[in-house]
């Protein structure tokens, strides 16, 4: 059973930063594109960021250069730094598990982003 656990979010003021982590469970990594996305209240769900598990990564327009994403395989985790944060970021943030040889993919449970003064 693949589990997915988002840690990191929370409250914070525009041009903070915070670090989002997600612990996966039940994968091999190195199989895995490892993605964390976000859902704005009544937007669609978008992709921030995305990390192959060959090192190539991509990212939202709205987040480059501010946003970093790493993956450490050792400890199946995978990081999404958030620096200068806008209110327009704030939104829940899912980890996503997408495997490079099959159509499985999983989602964790969501963790809120407020961005707000």
């Amino acid at each position: 059973q693949v589990l997915l656990v988002e840690s990191g979010g929370g409250l914070v003021q525009p041009g903070g930063s915070l670090r989002l982590s997600c612990a996966a469970r039940g994968i091999i990594p190195s199989r895995y594109t490892m993605a964390w996305y976000r859902q704005a209240p009544g937007k669609q769900r978008e992709l921030v960021a995305a990390a192959t598990s060959g090192g190539n990564s991509n990212y939202a327009d709205s987040v480059k250069g501010r946003f970093t994403i790493s993956r450490d395989n050792a400890k199946a985790t995978v990081y999404l730094q958030m620096n200068s944060l806008k209110p327009e970021d704030t939104a829940v943030y899912y980890c996503n598990a997408r495997s490079e040889y099959s159509t499985f993919a999983s989602w964790g449970q969501g963790t809120q982003v407020t961005v707000s003064s």
